[in-house]
């Protein structure tokens, strides 16, 4: 009969996160994850493999949970315009400095050129673009945004600037990123705006 775990594989993704952050992808190591978990980096060799196997089990959690921050959204917010908003700024929360973005653009290195990352990330956009559409139809449905207004064409859009807010924000630094986030969006959205 074997030891029963003390720290979940969602725990152990969670410090992967923090230790991409860091380090990145790429300067990674299972000691590194070991020490941020709390846990020997036998245990994570036993449960995930290798390195690649512990990033592709954190491709693959993303991909899985890529709807949590709307759907919880959703729940906390009063209009589905307020709930975007909020669910755009989380999905922006593990990124406090240009070094953190880095360790993000690292991963999206393995996800243009490895096969298995990429099925992994093409799937995590098409599900985060569906929940932003999702937004988008009840913006419609509750007259936040014009009637006319057709929700899929402008998930892409809401989507493309929250990666390039991303990526200008990391080169600028001009103010918090959630601010910018915010900003981003309104922009985007403005010309869909019921009056």
């Amino acid at each position: 009969m074997g030891r029963p775990r003390t720290t979940s594989d969602e725990a152990i993704l969670e410090a992967t996160a923090r230790a991409i952050g860091r380090h990145g992808p790429q300067g990674l190591t299972l000691a590194a994850v070991a020490q941020e978990a709390g846990l020997a980096p036998a245990t994570l060799v036993q449960r995930f493999g290798s390195k690649r196997g512990l990033l592709l089990a954190f491709a693959a959690h993303a991909t899985r949970t890529a709807a949590e921050p709307f759907r919880r959204a959703r729940q906390e917010h009063g209009t589905p315009l307020a709930a975007l908003r909020a669910a755009l700024v989380h999905l922006a929360e593990g990124v406090s400095t240009p070094e953190e973005l880095a360790g993000s653009l690292g991963f999206l290195q393995l996800d243009l050129t490895d096969p298995e990352f990429r099925a992994n990330a093409a799937e995590h956009a098409h599900r985060t673009r569906d929940e932003i559409a999702g937004l988008l139809a009840d913006a419609v449905a509750a007259g936040e945004l014009a009637g006319d207004t057709e929700p899929g064409p402008l998930a892409g859009a809401v989507q493309v600037a929250y990666n390039g807010t991303l990526i200008l924000w990391a080169l600028t630094g001009d103010g918090p990123l959630a601010g910018a986030m915010g900003d981003s969006l309104d922009q985007t959205l403005r010309p869909y705006l019921a009056v």
